[in-house]
């Protein structure tokens, strides 16, 4: 959502009610890295402010980033295969040696540079988003059939503020704090999950997956 010019209007869910972005603060193993993850869709910050199995309520937080003299890097503008060494280069999307082996060279070469942006936007890979990632390097995806896929895991678009001067034009809209019930958010997030992944079955088990444009021919 744009609200002025050049501020975006952002959404952060977590099960904590009091939050204090911090430079520095994350888990590496996340998505794009360290940083601070928030969305758009205030929908989606619901669903993912209660992801997890300690059936307590969570909160979504409201937020204004001034972009007008931030460095943004899209990964929706490029090719899915830097999204993907981008998500390779953080998390495992198998346990395998072929794929410690092969996830490197795919990452070399298909890789963006991230170091000189404050923000990165793309796609959140959710639970479902791992059903695709181990088909896939395991070489059971055709690259065809790939943006389709993505499409049917419904894994909405992220912001994820990454340097200091990110953080600086970060502001709460404390007003807005939003209190999410538990039990009725978090079925939606679990039943989402689950249809994604029925029709990501239906289609890798399908006639359009030709199996011929494969991950270890990609690198």
């Amino acid at each position: 959502m744009q609200g002025e010019k050049n501020t975006l209007i952002l959404y952060h869910g977590s099960p904590n009610k009091e939050i204090i972005p911090t430079y520095g603060l994350g888990n590496d193993k996340h998505d794009y890295g360290k940083g601070f993850y928030l969305t758009e869709s205030p929908a989606l910050a619901s669903e993912w402010s209660v992801c997890n199995p300690t059936n307590e309520n969570g909160w979504v937080h409201k937020f204004m980033l001034d972009t007008s003299e931030l460095k943004t890097l899209d990964f929706q503008k490029y090719d899915i295969l830097s999204w993907l060494a981008e998500l390779m280069k953080h998390r495992d999307a198998d346990t395998g040696r072929r794929y410690k082996v092969l996830a490197p060279k795919f990452i070399e070469k298909y890789q963006i540079s991230t170091e000189d942006y404050d923000v990165i936007k793309g796609w959140r890979a959710n639970a479902s988003y791992f059903y695709i990632a181990k088909c896939f390097v395991r070489d059971e995806v055709d690259l065809d059939i790939l943006p389709d896929l993505l499409k049917l895991g419904d894994l909405g678009v992220q912001y994820c503020l990454k340097t200091e001067k990110a953080f600086q034009c970060l502001k709460e809209d404390y007003s807005a704090l939003n209190e999410i019930e538990y039990n009725k958010v978090n079925p939606q997030y679990t039943q989402r999950d689950r249809t994604a992944r029925e029709a990501m079955y239906t289609l890798i088990n399908s006639e359009k997956n030709k199996i011929e444009n494969v991950f270890s021919k990609l690198i």
